[in-house]
């Protein structure tokens, strides 16, 4: 498995938090898994399939999970997050329950993408200003609706590092031209609650590499300060 260790660490201190990135699905989405290095509890966000790679690397890095975390409700997403959590017996938490839509379809999605979609009830929907728990570890939750109407990312501030889903990407943004996405929605999320977390923030996005929100706001074509001043 191609996992990749992003550092999230800026200060001196060892990181309270660690995470390593596991493609998954054809649609290589990156699947987050995120832990406490206090205490070795963690959370797989965004489990979306090929769980048997999955449980591997998570037990190769000794990780105990305690939940599984989910961004927004597209089948490369989450189309196995519930097999995953009935199988390991772990709650899931999120997405915002404005993507239920998404959700009820996942099957018919799975169809669609030839990936293996199964309905699932998270045990906590998430809304904007909740906090999710890794061992020590606090997350808080943002709401980030425009890609999905439920999107929701998971920001870490002491370790300076945010899992973002569809929402950003280093060089790009999320589409907005699936049911229930508004466009603006969606830069308002990336402009309003992304930007002022701060520059030095290093971000996973959903597919493709890492970025931090500054060099974003340096160059990306779609929210660039100087593409959104035009």
């Amino acid at each position: 498995m191609n996992d990749q260790h992003p550092d999230i660490s800026r200060s001196p201190a060892p990181p309270t938090l660690r995470a390593a990135i596991l493609p998954v699905t054809p649609l290589q989405q990156n699947c987050s898994l995120v832990w406490c290095t206090r205490t070795m509890k963690g959370a797989l966000v965004d489990p979306g399939g090929d769980l048997d790679r999955l449980k591997e690397a998570v037990a190769k890095a000794g990780v105990t999970l305690e939940k599984i975390l989910v961004t927004h409700g597209h089948i490369d997403h989450c189309g196995e997050a519930g097999v995953l959590a009935r199988e390991l017996s772990l709650p899931i938490e999120g997405p915002h329950e404005a993507d239920r839509f998404w959700i009820s379809r996942l099957e018919e999605d799975g169809r669609a993408y030839g990936i293996n979609g199964v309905c699932f009830e998270p045990d906590r929907w998430l809304a904007d200003g909740d906090k999710v728990t890794l061992g020590d570890a606090v997350l808080d939750v943002i709401h980030c609706p425009g890609h999905t109407p439920g999107h929701v990312v998971f920001h870490h501030a002491p370790s300076r590092f945010a899992i973002v889903g569809d929402v950003l990407f280093n060089g790009s943004i999320g589409r907005t031209d699936f049911p229930m996405g508004n466009h603006q929605d969606l830069l308002d999320s990336i402009t309003q609650k992304l930007w002022p977390l701060g520059n030095d923030v290093t971000f996973v996005p959903g597919h493709g590499p890492v970025s931090t929100f500054g060099a974003e706001r340096q160059t990306n074509p779609f929210v660039s300060d100087r593409a959104i001043a035009q």
